[in-house]
């Protein structure tokens, strides 16, 4: 199995960077404005640069100086699994899509009708899956609670206004319309007291995830305003408080070198001092986000104060889409100490075309991953679909009564009823999404379309 060494890389000037050597790095984003700045970039052609920044006009781009130098091997640009991770590749728009906006940029077109062309662009790769906006959002006396969603009993999902931006930005994102700059496709709380309102009412409610964007991009003053009143005896029935966040990957010094590292670990403390759960849904694709020694320190860090780091992540093509990928993660995770909680399937937004993966070689990579790993390492659920209904996992492929059929498990519904129903689809080899599915048997419909 490589080592870490892997990780020091080669930069277009032939000097070497050490990855491990970054602890007090300052930090320093680049978006799409600043694409052509990046010194390793400029070992591209001008063309690969310019499919970028057409990419980078319709979809989301930022990444940090940590990732580029610490987790990105130059050397293997543009498969480099961090790399198709961060920046835009061509393939991510469809060739229509890339086109027209590829055409509007060379011919010089104005503002205006650009910002028109990208617009329609972006309606069209569903900016909003599984019913975010539609079906999520909850009322209070009446109103529409700003920043939260309630899709299944016992969890609330809360978007803090300042918390809605990322360390650096995943290509894949599911959640890409709250980057865009567009009002009308982002979820965010505008008051601080929503959450408390909204929780009052609701007893049945048992865990807050604090989710984004990263709620660890703010500071920890800023998040400890959302979360200290919860604390309280009044929001007793909340027992468990789950923060969302990439920001052991994309920036470890968050809670290693950070002004305020040291505050916000003392405030993961004083959660579990009151009682409460704390668990870190920290999101990893790829072993190599694990191998610099901060990456390292920070998990060892967040663990000493007595929180718990569950990791999930989709399967992507281009990135991930191996089982010896996923084992050599989860294998890795465990002797750090993280639980493996979710292998998903790349969810039916943004630039799902280029990452997405059959259902079933979906389930075949977990399948052949969990055999590689001993049963501590077998935590991680999946392959599971975020999906409208609920949380779909697919449990193989099987045959009943002469039929070839996809077992499926409902792992969390909007109907606590459906929660750990099992179901059969008929047998579809091209099928990515749980609406490509067909009920097998003859059925008519799903348990859950009506």
């Amino acid at each position: 199995m490589p080592n870490s060494n892997i990780l020091a890389i080669a930069t277009p000037d032939a000097t070497t960077f050490d990855a491990n050597n970054v602890s007090h790095q300052r930090f320093k984003v680049f978006t799409a404005k600043q694409l052509n700045q990046i010194p390793q970039l400029q070992s591209l052609s001008p063309d690969q640069r310019f499919e970028m920044q057409v990419v980078a006009s319709v979809l989301p781009f930022r990444v940090n100086q940590y990732v580029i130098d610490a987790l990105i091997n130059w050397q293997n640009v543009p498969q480099d699994p961090i790399f198709q991770l961060t920046f835009p590749q061509r393939g991510m728009l469809k060739p229509e899509h890339y086109e027209r906006v590829a055409e509007a940029l060379s011919s010089g077109a104005d503002q205006p009708t650009l910002k028109s062309i990208i617009s329609e662009i972006r309606a069209e790769l569903n900016p909003h899956p599984a019913g975010q906006l539609e079906h999520n959002i909850p009322t209070l006396n009446g109103a529409v609670v700003e920043g939260l969603q309630h899709k299944y009993r016992e969890t609330v999902l809360f978007f803090p206004s300042s918390g809605q931006v990322c360390h650096s930005y995943c290509t894949f994102c599911f959640r890409w319309a709250q980057f865009v700059g567009d009002k009308d496709l982002k979820i965010a709380a505008r008051e601080s007291n929503q959450l408390q309102d909204y929780l009052r009412e609701h007893p049945e409610v048992t865990d807050v995830l604090v989710t984004g964007g990263d709620p660890l991009v703010m500071k920890t003053r800023n998040l400890r305003a959302y979360l200290e009143p919860l604390l309280s005896a009044e929001f007793a029935h909340i027992r468990t408080i789950r923060i969302g966040s990439k920001a052991l990957t994309f920036w470890p010094q968050r809670v290693v070198t950070d002004d305020d590292a040291e505050d916000l670990l003392a405030l993961f403390r004083e959660i579990q001092a009151a009682g409460k759960h704390l668990a870190l849904m920290a999101h990893y694709n790829h072993w190599q986000e694990l191998e610099p020694e901060i990456a390292r320190m920070a998990i060892r860090r967040v663990r000493e104060t007595g929180a718990q780091i569950r990791a999930q992540g989709p399967l992507l093509a281009h990135i991930n889409d191996s089982a010896e990928v996923w084992a050599r993660l989860w294998q890795t995770q465990v002797e750090l100490g993280i639980i493996p909680y979710y292998m998903f399937v790349e969810r039916d937004t943004g630039a799902r075309h280029y990452f997405e993966v059959p259902l079933i070689k979906a389930w075949e990579i977990y399948r052949d991953a969990m055999q590689s790993v001993s049963g501590i390492a077998r935590t991680a659920r999946g392959p599971s679909m975020s999906s409208h209904p609920g949380k779909v996992e697919i449990q193989g492929v099987t045959e009943i009564h002469g039929e070839k059929v996809i077992a499926l498990r409902m792992i969390q519904g909007r109907n606590p009823d459906w929660v750990q129903r099992p179901f059969f689809a008929k047998y579809n080899a091209k099928a990515t999404w749980l609406n490509h599915l067909e009920p097998a048997f003859g059925e008519k419909s799903f348990f859950f379309d009506d």
